[in-house]
């Protein structure tokens, strides 16, 4: 007799991709310090896709559509608790959207839309990289201009 179904045996394979894919964005965050990083992201696609799958096998499809709407409301208050505001200044704007799009990341793994949420890490972990090296440039371009003499 086999412990697992085939269907169980699907749905943790899709746990453990949607926590693969959050990892690297969680690792840029957790490397640049930010308020979420290293485990709040895979944590939110993992938590995301699994709140899909079991809604999948437990509702109809139209309620499954509710239980995403939901998700993804309510992972916005998560997103909302990384934005602070100092002055004039507005600080966590870039970890709560990519802690949006790690719970869309889990939705699509959820969905077997594994190319979708693989295209999404990538845009992800490559705008955070490529844009906080173009911020920096932009705020601080001296070391770029100017070469160091010997």
């Amino acid at each position: 007799m086999n412990p697992v179904s085939g269907a169980e045996l699907r749905m943790i394979v899709d746990v453990a991709v949607a926590y693969l894919l959050a990892l690297p964005v969680g690792w840029e965050r957790e490397h640049h310090e930010r308020s979420a990083g290293l485990r709040t992201f895979p944590l939110v696609c993992v938590a995301s896709c699994g709140v899909v799958l079991a809604a999948r096998y437990t509702m109809s499809s139209s309620d499954e559509s509710r239980v995403i709407q939901g998700l993804i409301g309510g992972i916005g208050f998560i997103g909302g608790g990384t934005i602070l505001r100092s002055g004039l200044t507005v600080h966590g704007t870039a970890t709560a959207a990519s802690i949006l799009m790690t719970a869309v990341i889990g939705v699509c793994v959820a969905q077997h839309l594994y190319l979708m949420a693989i295209t999404l890490s990538v845009l992800s972990l490559v705008t955070l990289r490529l844009f906080q090296a173009w911020k920096m440039l932009e705020n601080n371009p001296e070391p770029w201009t100017q070469r160091k003499s010997k």
